[in-house]
């Protein structure tokens, strides 16, 4: 699925992010960037060793990653030449800010794309894995926030993709998208 919005593309893809060609893809990782599980770990092994080295020296410059925050890395092995890390909270019932975080994971890392002035960008379902968030509330704030961003922003970005990984939230992202006036 695909739409337009101010000459920028935004899709929703089903897939396996570590095999995505935009230049940049998004790990939803952990605060001490040391890799993990789901796609924070897909990342980790597929990318090498080079990202984990960069992602070291980042922790030990300025500390864990706070949830709703973005660093940058080299791609190491990857397709995309840089991956952008994020910190998406950790579902608590939805009365801890959890949803201005994942908002701002998502805000973060776009600017941070614009700032290192890249073109395509590609993100998976932040928080939805072990963190727990629930697909349906996060993909609908996800895609409001992306698409706010494209129709706002004077910005390098031409192309986001959604890079989901099973089917179920691949249509999941699909309902929440077809319901957003552009």
């Amino acid at each position: 699925m695909e739409i337009e919005i101010n000459d920028r593309s935004l899709s929703l893809i089903q897939g396996d992010i570590t095999i995505s060609s935009t230049e940049v893809i998004v790990n939803a990782a952990n605060s001490s960037l040391m890799g993990g599980g789901g796609v924070d770990g897909a990342i980790h092994k597929v990318g090498g060793p080079v990202i984990l080295k960069e992602c070291k020296i980042i922790i030990k410059k300025q500390g864990n990653l706070p949830p709703g925050k973005a660093v940058i890395t080299t791609g190491g092995n990857l397709k995309a030449k840089y991956v952008i890390h994020t910190v998406g909270p950790i579902w608590s019932g939805g009365n801890r800010k959890e949803a201005d975080l994942l908002v701002s994971s998502y805000k973060e890392s776009l600017k941070l794309a614009e700032k290192n002035n890249l073109h395509s960008i590609s993100f998976p379902s932040i928080s939805t894995g072990a963190y727990g968030y629930p697909v349906n509330k996060a993909a609908r704030l996800a895609l409001k926030t992306v698409t706010s961003f494209l129709k706002e922003e004077a910005s390098s970005i031409r192309e986001v993709v959604f890079v989901l990984y099973g089917y179920k939230t691949y249509d999941i992202y699909q309902t929440a998208l077809s319901e957003i006036k552009i």
